[in-house]
């Protein structure tokens, strides 16, 4: 953020022109947007100072990165732990079980990572 503040005159009163500079068109995935609706409903003064720092975004966009490598080796564990039926011959039965694996995986995620009060 820039150092020399300009203002506009807006009637009595001098409104900072403040703008986020935060440069990127990296898009914030799902697990992005739960953390800043997270820090917005449940951390409003963190969120704020995160806004105002310009540290929300690169904030969120690592938390993106990090959930979504902990799915990906979640879900390998426990694929080794518990091995899916065979695709081609029982497809329901496949697609249940990956749901499945896959449910635990994000919620062990969310709760580690999205929803954790510590993190920042």
């Amino acid at each position: 953020m820039d150092k020399n503040l300009t203002y506009t005159q807006y009637g009595d009163y001098y409104i900072p022109d403040i703008r986020l500079e935060h440069t990127g068109t990296q898009t914030l995935g799902k697990y992005g947007r739960m953390r800043r609706a997270f820090l917005e409903q449940n951390k409003p003064m963190l969120f704020n100072d995160m806004v105002l720092t310009e540290t929300l975004f690169p904030h969120l966009w690592g938390v993106q990165q990090t959930c979504e490598k902990r799915m990906e080796s979640l879900m390998e564990e426990l694929l080794a732990k518990n091995p899916a039926p065979d695709k081609a011959t029982q497809q329901l039965a496949w697609v249940a079980h990956m749901n499945s694996l896959k449910a635990q995986a994000e919620e062990s995620v969310l709760r580690e990572l999205v929803y954790e009060e510590d993190i920042v």
